[in-house]
């Protein structure tokens, strides 16, 4: 795993100069404090930070082809590199490392662009070819790897794995664009190629950029791909469970392979605990295991947690946080993540990576992607609920479906009446769009805009017409079965945005850990788009299929438990007497009025409630505190930063 930066200067004569990599380069230590390398040929430049996890001696970068006519950096992992190499060396390439890096370099020289389209595996991919002075840059299927690049009044192209990194060299420097507030706060992501800051755009997941002198070109490789309505799986659920065990085992032992020591995140839930179980069982008898416990007993699995580690005999750590651990971690954070969030649950998640890294744990694997593609998230089941009740609105069966649907919800009197105005007068008569499921939610979301200033406000009214989501989904989105839209629409926004980036990558990485996902196979997803919507959500039954596959070697009390969405809290984090002074400090008028992205009365009026502020103003806080330490870290503060280079440096000179 690492960090990767660089630079490209259309014009031959503008040269780049090493120190301009090497700022952007200090700026992701934390993706890779090991050792870092340069490569400098006349108008082009890059870098990048490593973390070492396979060929932990000879997979220095950047790495060359044969005739060092082709060069790379490169972030992630490719799983399947033994098997490239083997193919690639009797197509007659010859290999100098034993490294996952060099393969990429070969399958470029031999399938040009479409390398990718053999690569298995996470990853930022910047490659140079000499020849042809061309710059390809390439990120993974499902986006785990971030890749953000800027071009500069179309005579360069600034590119990193994080966005501080463009800013750290300092031509470009960093101002929050508006816009991408407002889709923050309705769609909970940026929709790429919007970011957080103005002039710094976002590779789509599944992308390739191609750029030489003449221009820059953006072109898609790979997208989730759902049979049209009746083109399912026909065959037997027992043969489609075997299928699903077998492409699950291989994902596995793939991202089993490394150089150091994996361990696995056990939360407590079905998909972590299918993956410690099938890694205990068939691979490691010394699995070491990492889960998150909360202080705060509403959002505490640690009863779960401690039946799984009992089942299996692993050797177990536990992380335990309160609200003022959330908190403090809450300022790195939003550091780490570059972009404003309605929920403080990252927090929590880069605490855990942070023990992990203490233990000195490289590597982690755990069950991110299960729900989207197996169908977990209730928003799957609301969406069929609701069109039921759209289709017989005064059926007795609605309060049931509700309480089924969110048993959580009931222990909580401040949720129970937004819910339920929420469910049976919203959005009933919209059931033929393609986005209907997420409607709510955005809708729900969008409310924040009552804090924001004018100019913000207005944007929220650009974004609420989705014309950024036509551009940005698959147009065949119509076609598809209701459940499949909802997995789509989830698994492109939330999981890709959200997900794999604010609670995965940037919390991991910002302890320099890195995290495997073996639900997110490229093969795991595109076999798990085939099955009927009725094996993923049977009645209420949320990931039928998998849990029919798995329910032999599951404790009862895992397989069958109610499934509780992963949390953490926000008043008692943000206002209580332990709240941190930078946060206080953050939210109080004259610093509200002076960064001026929110409307004081508005801000006023809320925070006077203090913890008795409503369910759905929560993600308002959330909203009103990260806004600001945005501001704080990236506007105000972030000349501060004393960014440094790993000791180890390797500085390729091709002039």
């Amino acid at each position: 795993m690492c960090g990767i930066a660089g630079i490209y200067n259309f014009q031959s004569n503008k040269s780049v100069k090493l120190d301009q990599i090497q700022h952007m380069v200090s700026s992701l230590n934390h993706r890779g404090p090991d050792e870092c390398g340069f490569l400098i040929d006349r108008n082009f430049g890059m870098g990048m930070s490593r973390l070492s996890i396979i060929d932990l001696s000879g997979g220095s970068q950047p790495l060359h082809n044969e005739d060092r006519s082709i060069w790379i950096v490169f972030n992630g992992e490719i799983f399947n590199y033994i098997e490239l190499r083997q193919e690639l060396e009797f197509k007659g390439h010859h290999f100098y490392t034993h490294s996952d890096t060099e393969a990429i370099v070969h399958c470029y020289e031999e399938y040009g662009v479409d390398f990718v389209k053999y690569l298995n595996g996470q990853f930022a991919i910047s490659i140079w070819d000499v020849k042809k002075k061309k710059l390809i840059l390439a990120r993974d299927r499902v986006g785990i790897r971030p890749l953000f690049y800027s071009l500069l009044n179309n005579n360069s192209i600034f590119f990193a794995s994080e966005m501080k990194a463009i800013f750290a060299e300092g031509t470009i420097n960093p101002e929050i664009d508006e816009i991408g507030i407002a889709q923050i706060f309705t769609y909970w992501v940026n929709i790429p190629p919007v970011t957080s800051f103005k002039n710094v755009n976002e590779l789509p997941a599944g992308h390739v950029l191609i750029c030489n002198h003449k221009g820059t070109e953006i072109k898609p490789y790979w997208d989730m791909q759902f049979p049209a309505n009746g083109g399912f799986d026909k065959r037997q659920k027992a043969e489609i469970i075997d299928e699903l065990k077998d492409q699950i085992n291989k994902a596995i032992a793939l991202r089993l392979r490394a150089d150091v020591p994996v361990a696995a995140y056990l939360s407590g839930g079905i998909d972590s605990s299918i993956i410690s179980t099938l890694v205990k069982r068939n691979h490691n008898n010394n699995l070491t295991t990492f889960s998150v416990a909360f202080k705060d007993k509403d959002y505490d699995e640690r009863t779960y947690q401690e039946q799984m580690v009992a089942h299996l005999g692993t050797n177990h750590h536990m992380c335990e946080v309160d609200a003022h651990d959330i908190a403090e971690a809450f300022i790195d954070v939003v550091w780490y993540a570059e972009k404003p969030m309605m929920r403080t649950a990252p927090a929590p998640l880069f605490a855990l990576s942070k023990l992990v890294r203490d233990n000195n744990i490289k590597v982690v694997l755990t069950g991110e992607g299960a729900d989207e593609i197996f169908g977990g998230y209730n928003i799957f089941k609301e969406s069929l609920v609701r069109r039921f009740w759209s289709r017989q609105p005064d059926s007795e069966w609605r309060p049931l479906l509700l309480s089924r649907l969110y048993p959580y919800i009931l222990k909580d009197a401040r949720h129970l009446n937004t819910f339920w105005q929420g469910f049976f007068k919203k959005g009933l008569k919209q059931t033929h769009l393609p986005y209907y499921s997420h409607l709510i939610r955005w809708d729900n979301t969008s409310k924040t805009r009552v804090f924001f200033n004018n100019s913000i406000k207005h944007h929220y009214n650009t974004v609420a017409e989705h014309q950024d989501l036509n551009q940005y989904f698959d147009a065949d989105i119509k076609n598809m079965a209701p459940l499949n839209q909802a997995q789509y629409i989830e698994s492109k926004l939330f999981m890709t945005g959200y997900l794999l980036s604010s609670q995965g990558d940037r919390m991991m990485m910002g302890n320099s850990v890195e995290g495997r996902f073996p639900f997110l196979d490229h093969q795991v997803i595109e076999f798990a788009s085939k099955i009927s919507p009725h094996l993923k959500v049977n009645g209420l039954n949320e990931k039928y299929i998998l849990k029919e596959a798995y329910k032999d070697i599951l404790p009862e009390g895992i397989i069958y438990r109610s499934k509780q969405p992963y949390r953490a809290p926000i008043l008692s984090s943000f206002l209580s007497d332990k709240t941190p002074e930078l946060i206080k400090e953050l939210l109080r008028p004259q610093a509200i009025k002076q960064y001026g992205y929110f409307n004081y009365n508005s801000v006023d009026k809320l925070l006077r409630k203090g913890k008795n502020i409503s369910a759905k103003n929560d993600m308002a806080v959330a909203a009103l505190v990260s806004v600001q330490l945005l501001h704080y870290h990236y506007i105000e503060r972030f000349g501060d930063h004393d960014f440094r280079l790993a000791e180890k440096q390797t500085v390729i000179n091709l002039n």
